[in-house]
Parts: structure tokens; sequence; C-alpha cells
């Protein structure tokens, strides 16, 4: 409890009568003004973001962008790109994982129809026109999308595009184990084992006979032989967990110096790192170039011991890029006949060891791994509600992108998410309770009366240092 015994001059608080709740009646009013509808002030966050995305023309630019999709005068309007983009965006903001609670957070919120330039008197859209206009629209526009944003951070200095890290995640996939079937006949995976049971002589075999049949079987789970009927793209997979799933793989290519992810793509989950790490840096090299025509491009690759090989190095030193790749210990090595692939595994190894390379190495496992963390768990992701490679790859992009906005409105305001703002809010109020208290103990002690005017500079020290403290640019989202 606080001490006011020492304050002067404590305002008073005048008494409030009780609000009654009104009984009403079963005839409701037919028609209302509308300046007697309810309004809210707008989130701040939300309320900065459209102003930064205004000021860029983000509207007009997805709807060139959108035109070839849609007829010149025919047809109803349908949803306007700018607004779908922005319902994508909130799936970050707000931690959604599927279309339908964007569209309930849209019909619930009021901050939300603001954001997205609703009117009072608008219907805000339905999940399924959400997903109708996902698949209208294709990857190369939601990748351009991506890029715009891209160049919007490099703008404010966000992208620099020389150190670039490359690590990936698996994403359980909307599909279950137990609707497999063979890839050659199209047989269900129970109709597969009653098959075998019948042959090694069970006429009528039960569950547990067919339990105890897959138990012995070899190779129970063999992309080769099995797919999904409605998400061919997914694999059976290994989560991080250590459980079996059929699931994507999601690969992000990270700047090392601001934390902006500068390419996402969407691969099979069977194919290793050192497969798909080809098509991930190529599409980040052409995002940097397109961000920021300037530079020199990429320069330096950091990765994990996973895209460690020697063909990778090749490459990659054929490109004049310095890799950092963690070393896997694979023993005593024979590299006859190897000298290109000798010099590169060698070179790497040296760079690691060194000063630069320890000190990029542990920005890989900060810097890299914290977007997986705000985008698939705060952002959840992790387990996915669309099927097909192009549909998730689309989201994802949005996504990410809007984990990048997130980057520069840290940058701008000090905060990159709307929950991140409230955080704020308590560590303001908490700071001024530890500084209360202390001032009210010491005054106690000492004897001294605290003044009005000594009260009002607590709170200003305190909301200075709120303010001036929130604007440090680091590379997380403030998740």
């Amino acid at each position: 409890m606080f001490n006011i015994d020492y304050v002067e001059h404590f305002p008073y608080t005048a008494r409030m009568a009780m609000g009654k709740r009104k009984r009403k009646s079963l005839q409701q009013n037919m028609w209302v003004a509308t300046q007697d509808l309810p309004r809210s002030a707008s989130h701040p966050f939300y309320g900065r973001l459209n102003r930064v995305l205004e000021k860029a023309d983000f509207d007009s630019y997805v709807e060139r962008l959108c035109a070839p999709f849609y007829a010149e005068t025919i047809g109803r309007p349908s949803l306007p790109p700018g607004r779908y983009f922005r319902l994508l965006m909130v799936g970050y903001f707000e931690g959604l994982d599927s279309e339908r609670g964007m569209a309930w957070r849209a019909a619930d919120s009021l901050s939300l129809r603001q954001f997205l330039g609703l009117e009072l008197n608008e219907a805000p859209p339905d999940h399924s026109t959400i997903s109708r206009t996902r698949r209208l629209i294709d990857v190369e526009t939601h990748q351009a999308v991506f890029t715009w944003i891209l160049e919007r951070l490099a703008a404010a200095g966000l992208v620099k595009g020389n150190t670039v890290g490359i690590d990936a995640t698996t994403l359980e996939a909307n599909a279950a184990l137990r609707s497999l079937v063979r890839r050659d006949t199209g047989e269900s995976y129970e109709g597969f084992l009653t098959g075998l049971a019948t042959a090694s002589g069970i006429a009528t075999p039960t569950r547990a006979d067919l339990a105890r049949i897959d138990r012995k079987r070899p190779k129970k789970g063999s992309n080769d032989d099995w797919t999904h009927p409605h998400d061919p793209d997914s694999r059976i997979t290994k989560m991080k967990d250590g459980t079996t799933h059929l699931a994507h793989k999601a690969e992000h290519a990270v700047d090392l110096e601001t934390g902006a992810v500068v390419a996402v793509t969407v691969q099979p989950a069977d194919e290793g790192d050192t497969k798909t790490i080809e098509a991930t840096l190529t599409t980040a090299a052409e995002n940097v170039e397109k961000a920021r025509p300037e530079s020199d491009g990429i320069q330096e690759f950091v990765a994990d011991k996973g895209y460690h090989s020697n063909q990778v190095l090749q490459d990659l030193t054929e490109l004049n890029i310095r890799t950092y790749i963690s070393e896997p210990d694979r023993g005593r090595r024979n590299w006859q006949g190897k000298e290109a692939a000798r010099q590169a595994v060698y070179g790497n190894r040296r760079r690691i060891r060194g000063v630069r390379g320890q000190r990029l190495l542990r920005q890989r496992g900060e810097r890299l791994e914290r977007p997986f963390a705000h985008a698939y768990a705060t952002g959840r992701m992790r387990r996915l509600y669309l099927r097909g490679r192009s549909n998730i790859l689309k989201r994802i992009l949005i996504h990410t992108a809007a984990l990048n906005l997130g980057l520069l409105m840290r940058a701008l305001v000090g905060v990159g998410t709307p929950r991140s703002l409230q955080g704020r809010l308590q560590a303001l109020v908490a700071c001024l309770f530890v500084l209360w208290r202390c001032f009210t103990e010491h005054t106690r002690r000492s004897g001294i009366r605290l003044s009005f005017e000594c009260v009002r500079l607590i709170l200003f020290c305190s909301g200075h240092l709120y303010l001036t403290g929130s604007r440090k640019t680091v590379f997380t989202t403030g998740c």
C-alpha cells in the first residue's frame, strides 16, 4: 500500500453514481444514426503501421499488381488486394493460424476494422472470401509483395545483404498418417496391412493382428511408396520433437547484420539441407539485388553443420562467397583427386576458427533462430491448416513480410507487435511502482515531505526512460 501522508495537495476523487444495466425491450431500434454507432480509438501500433503503408502507397501498388487477375468492368467488386494482404499480416501480429481466425478477429475488433479500412456499416470478409482470393492470386504476386516490403526495409537501412545465414525448420502438414495411400495402386494403409495378413495365412485379421504385422515389417513409411491423397506435397518426416508426421520444410535466408528475412522458400521435407540451399540462396541473392541495387550482393554465408558438404563449399567458393559453415566430425578424410574440395573445406575450417567466424556462428544461433520462434511459435504457423506447397508458400511469404514490418516498426516506434506494446505499458507501471516505493521509504526515514512537484518529476523521468529505452533498434520483432 502507498503511504500518502507525506504527499501534499493529493487530488480529491469525487464519488460516482452506480450505473445499472438497462432492461431492454423486445422491440429494438430499427434505424440508428451513424454518429450513434460505437467507436473506439485506433490501436496505436496498427494506426502507425497504416500510416507507414499509406505513405509508401501500398494499396495502389498491390492493386496494380493484382489487376490481371480481375475483370476490368464486369462482375461484383472483390475483396480489395490491400485488405487481403493486411488480413494475412494480422495473422502474424495476432498469432492466428487459420483464415477462419482472421475473419473472426476482423469482425470482433474495432481497431482491426480501422486497420483494414472497414466502415462501421461494412461487413468484414468471410473466411471463404479470403481463401478464394488466396487461390486466385499467384505465388509470384505474393513474392512481389514480400520484395516490396523488403525494399521499404532497405530504404530504412535495415537490409545490408552482405552476410546471409540460412536455416530450415519443419512445419506439420494438415494431413494424417492414417490416410496414406500407396503410390502405385492407391490402396490405403489398412488395406495394405490386411493384404499382408491374408497372405500370411490369417483369414480374418483383427486390429491386434494388423498392429503386430506392421510392427515387425521393416521400412514402414517410405516416401517412395506412400503419399497423401489430399496433400501430395507433404512428406513423412521426423519432427524436431522426435515424432513422425507428414510435414513441409520452410527455409529462411536472414540478413545477419539486421535480422531481416531476405528470402523464404517451402521445400519437400524429406530433402536434405545441402539440396534445398540452392533455391533459397538464389532467391535471397535476387531479393537483395532488388532491394539494394547499389550493394555488392551476398559476400558471406553462415549455416549450421547440416549444410556442410564438399559440393556446397566448392560451389560457394566459385561464386566468391566466403563460407562460415559448422563442420561435423567426419574423422580422417582422403583427399586424393579432390584438390578443389580440399581447399574449400580447409578454407572454411580456417575461417570458422577465427574471431569473426566464432562471432558469426554465435549470431547465427541468435539472429537466425529467433525469426523461426516469432513466425512459427508466437505466429502460430508451426501447425499448418493449408494444403499444397503453393498455398503454404503464399501464406508464409506474407507472414514473414509482416515479421519484417515488425522490424521496421521497432526501428520507428520501439515495438514490433501490438502485444509488445502492452508489455511496455506493464513495464512502465512496474517502474513507477518501484520508484514510488523507493521515494516514500526514503522520505519516511529522512523525514522529508514530498511535494506535488516532486511527484510530477518522478512521473516525467519514468516516462522519459520508458520512451527513450524502447527506441533502441534491434533485430527482434518485440514479441
